[in-house]
């Protein structure tokens, strides 16, 4: 289960999900990861002390402004570092919280303290055009990749690159061993589907005969 609380689950999203969601290519994101640049917030513990990473809504919603950055923009990668650095007291989570602007292919925001909007580098008053980033767009989005095939219901399946091929209720994420997990903890069927509202009851008993097949 990822960190944060049990919920935390129903709002993450494999690297193949974020590439939807986002628009990213995986060469992209694999190598923002791979460089400490920008990687997924969430640790999703595996059985047998395995762990792996999901990136979670807000994940998103960062991505999306690297995207408008980096692709739209053009602004280069390593003036993103900078910025990064330079903004480092406001978290990992910076391209969210943080109203961004461009301009010449560098990176503006509003100053707290000076209530200017600054280079952020050189701090370089500016006047510029906000970039758009609408929530709404990538709520939309999320609901739409997590509507699920009605085939699917009760079924398990493995799918290469989701939770390190471990089985999974197909068409989701959610790991056959976490509603084991539950169901060891002495959560009944419906507690089960309230922790994971997209599953049915089918899904649940389909883990529970799965696991014990196994």
């Amino acid at each position: 289960m990822a960190t944060g609380g049990s919920r935390t689950v129903i709002a993450a999203f494999t690297e193949d999900e974020a590439q939807r969601l986002t628009g990213i290519s995986l060469t992209q994101l694999r190598y923002w990861r791979r460089t400490s640049f920008f990687e997924p917030s969430l640790k999703v513990e595996l059985s047998e002390g395995e762990e792996t990473r999901l990136y979670s809504f807000r994940d998103l919603i960062c991505l999306q402004v690297l995207d408008r950055l980096r692709n739209d923009s053009g602004v280069s990668l390593q003036h993103l570092r900078e910025v990064k650095a330079e903004l480092a007291d406001l978290g990992d989570d910076v391209w969210a919280r943080t109203t961004l602007y461009v301009l010449n292919k560098r990176v503006v925001f509003n100053h707290p303290e000076t209530g200017r909007r600054e280079e952020v580098t050189t701090g370089q008053g500016v006047l510029s055009i906000p970039l758009e980033i609408v929530r709404a767009d990538m709520e939309r989005n999320v609901r739409q990749l997590r509507t699920r095939n009605p085939d699917n219901y009760g079924k398990v399946q493995s799918v290469r690159g989701v939770a390190r091929s471990n089985p999974v209720i197909a068409g989701t994420a959610i790991q056959v061993a976490s509603i084991k997990a539950y169901a060891d903890a002495g959560y009944t069927v419906e507690q089960i589907i309230e922790e994971y509202p997209t599953l049915t009851e089918r899904d649940v008993e389909a883990a529970l005969a799965h696991d014990a097949a196994a």
